[in-house]
């Protein structure tokens, strides 16, 4: 099973709550998606390359990481000549979508990639567990109806930026609800 694991250039610190999905991450011995960037992908690297963990597949744009602290397999992402910002970025975090089973984000409610990531799994149905740093809690959300909830239920910024970055046509229609986790039901 593979894991997308990304969050914003934001944060400087994993929290243990944090740490202990990612040990048992390894523990589950599934294959971890990281991007490249500073901030939680570089401190992620940085727990998995302390770990000694080697199920792990570095993404970047035109296969030139910014950071492989671990020295894992690069995946390449190639990103058009010209494309700049969050639209070149973003292509990296598409394909991290595409390829895996479920995520980890660790969301701060401020960054838009981030919440983007969150939309591009939930609009494959993929499991998505969420360290929402504002509240200090996990939260598992599956389709995109639970990331529209989700978004109205934190305030009316977020559920405009749900809006904005929503797959044209993907409008939810399921009637499910998100939900809370313990550690031990996330993968």
């Amino acid at each position: 099973m593979k894991v997308f694991i990304a969050g914003p250039r934001a944060v400087n610190t994993l929290n243990e709550k944090i740490t202990d999905v990612l040990s048992r991450v390894i523990e589950k011995h599934l294959t971890v998606l990281l991007g490249d960037a500073n901030g939680v992908d570089r401190l992620v690297q940085e727990y998995f390359a302390r770990e000694k963990y080697l199920s792990v597949y570095v993404y970047a744009c035109n296969g030139n990481p910014r950071n492989n602290i671990g020295g894992w397999t690069v995946q390449n992402v190639e990103v058009p000549a010209g494309t700049k910002g969050f639209d070149f970025y973003s292509k990296k975090d598409i394909c991290m979508a595409q390829d895996a089973d479920s995520g980890f984000m660790i969301w701060n409610g401020k960054s838009k990639g981030t919440f983007n990531n969150i939309i591009n799994l939930a609009s494959q149905n993929k499991r998505t567990i969420i360290y929402y740093i504002p509240a200090r809690k996990m939260l598992c959300l599956n389709t995109l109806l639970d990331v529209e909830r989700f978004s109205k239920s934190v305030g009316s910024e977020t559920y405009s930026l749900f809006r904005k970055l929503c797959p044209q046509g993907a409008i939810p229609i399921k009637n499910e609800s998100y939900e809370q986790l313990t550690l031990f039901e996330m993968f």
